[in-house]
């Protein structure tokens, strides 16, 4: 298959242990620096690191702060739980984040965090939502993106019945500013994930620092749901999340070559807090631009 030629980057803040004007410093200092080209929040209700008792803000209410602070960034939620929010409020709220930001959202949807993260867990029942199983949040996850979808560009109101989303008279004005719609990125690796995002999305990202032959297989297969549907796999951009350390900035480079080498061309580097003073450039000095270098240069001849 085939892939842009020139990877991108961005950065991630998880917006907890942190303040509002802690984020907000290091998104300022990323919309100035060229090499940088989208940024991400998550979207979590209580930590998942840290202390558990710890600050944390809601993703997409900062999102909408942050998209009036900053003029060029692509921005987005890695990703959105869609177990938390009904999928016909979730348009709205995109639609608005999109409409504040000028089109620049990249909207970022999942089915919701894994059983076997306690941490995460947690913030279901500490908000009284429901948690269903995986095959459930799966199904109903192809559901909202059915739906959004329909609501960012059906010009009349619409009923939609399905097993797990039931709207009646449907309706969104105004629409999001990007047109037909903002692009779609589904995170996740489990199979039946893939299948969704074979159907459904622009955008595929995948937690990475692990085995990158793990994470290529699970691209692989990811072109096999395409093909199974008729679609050109080419079509999906292939997102990785990596984690940053400042210590061992020389680990972090190679881990984006591996990604980079294995067809994952849309690169979200994690910065952990506390973030240090001029953390933007340091990303873009030690990071983005060697990457963005050795992407562009030939490669050697075979010996």
């Amino acid at each position: 298959m085939t892939h842009p030629s020139r990877p991108s980057f961005g950065i991630m803040t998880a917006p907890m242990q942190v303040d509002y004007q802690d984020v907000l410093r290091v998104w300022r200092q990323a919309d100035a620096i060229e090499e940088i080209e989208h940024a991400w929040l998550f979207d979590h209700l209580m930590p998942i690191g840290g202390p558990a008792d710890g600050p944390i803000l809601e993703g997409w209410t900062l999102l909408s702060a942050l998209a009036a602070q900053t003029t060029r960034l692509r921005l987005g939620l890695l990703v959105t739980s869609n177990r938390f929010r009904p999928p016909a409020v979730l348009a709205k709220i995109a639609t608005t984040v999109d409409v504040v930001s000028g089109g620049r959202l990249d909207f970022g949807i999942g089915a919701g965090s894994r059983p076997s993260v306690p941490m995460a867990r947690r913030e279901y029942d500490a908000h009284g939502l429901p948690y269903h199983d995986a095959a459930h949040a799966v199904a109903a996850l192809a559901e909202a993106c059915t739906v959004i979808r329909r609501l960012w560009t059906a010009d009349r109101p619409f009923d939609f019945h399905g097993a797990h989303v039931r709207l009646t008279g449907a309706f969104a004005n105004p629409k999001p500013v990007q047109r037909p719609h903002p692009p779609i990125m589904i995170g996740g690796r489990a199979s039946a994930t893939l299948r969704v995002v074979a159907e459904h999305a622009d955008l595929w990202n995948i937690p990475g620092g692990g085995d990158i032959d793990d994470l290529a297989a699970r691209s692989a297969l990811l072109d096999r749901y395409c093909a199974d549907i008729g679609r050109d796999p080419a079509t999906i951009t292939r997102s990785i999340h990596l984690p940053v350390s400042y210590e061992r900035p020389g680990d972090t480079r190679d881990k984006i070559a591996e990604a980079v080498g294995a067809g994952f061309t849309h690169v979200i580097l994690g910065l952990s807090a506390p973030y240090p003073a001029d953390v933007a450039r340091r990303v873009a000095d030690e990071l983005v631009i060697p990457a963005m270098e050795r992407s562009t240069q030939p490669a050697s001849p075979a010996r």
